[in-house]
């Protein structure tokens, strides 16, 4: 091989997105694409520093306008992923389910409002989302992680398949603070549903 094709670079085939954000419904909530009119129930929720202290990115004090902010660029339709809101019925945004592309890689996020904490309704929501995604990207694997000090959620991704890669420190905005992060990674062949 010469100089020449060495330094050329190469052409990498762009990852395609999973298509549009569905509208998903499980035994007990329907997950649905966020809109600008969640910002209300987003800013209450994540106002709940119990909620905030166990996300990387988000701020603490956190209000409405943070919360517009943020869905003007995920409802813009200009991002690749999804961006679930979940809902027990009354169309209520009570959390979200997110899936995005950072650094090459599908990456899972996800919170719940504290007071449905304890209900089985974050297994009930990542699993259906975990599940269409591979539906539409088989090959595919979903990145996550926790924050060490939450094994709730950790057990939330281990019933569903996930598997720790590794445990690094990472800047948490709401707790100002570099904080112990367990890596986490599901592909499709793991995923199993949950029990009832």
């Amino acid at each position: 091989m010469s100089t020449a094709q060495l330094m050329r670079p190469t052409a990498v085939a762009p990852i395609a997105p999973p298509g549009p954000c569905p509208t998903l419904e499980t035994r007990r909530l329907v997950l649905r694409p966020q809109r600008l009119g969640d910002a209300g129930s987003i800013a209450e929720s994540l106002s709940d520093f119990q909620v905030t202290r166990m996300l990387a990115r988000v701020p603490a004090p956190y209000h409405r306008q943070d919360a517009l902010e943020w869905l003007v660029l995920r409802t813009s339709g200009t991002l690749p992923g999804w961006d679930f809101a979940i809902t027990t019925g009354d169309d209520t945004l009570i959390g979200v389910v997110s899936i995005e592309r950072r650094h090459g890689e599908w990456h899972l996020g996800y919170w719940l409002n504290r007071f449905y904490w304890g209900k089985g309704y974050m297994t009930e929501a990542v699993a259906a989302v975990a599940g269409r995604f591979f539906q539409r990207m088989p090959g595919e694997q979903l990145h996550s992680g926790v924050f060490a000090d939450n094994p709730a959620s950790l057990r939330v991704q281990e019933k569903l398949g996930f598997r720790i890669t590794g445990c690094h420190e990472i800047y948490a905005v709401a707790r100002a603070a570099m904080v112990a992060h367990l890596d986490t990674v599901l592909v499709a062949e793991a995923f199993s549903l949950p029990r009832p």
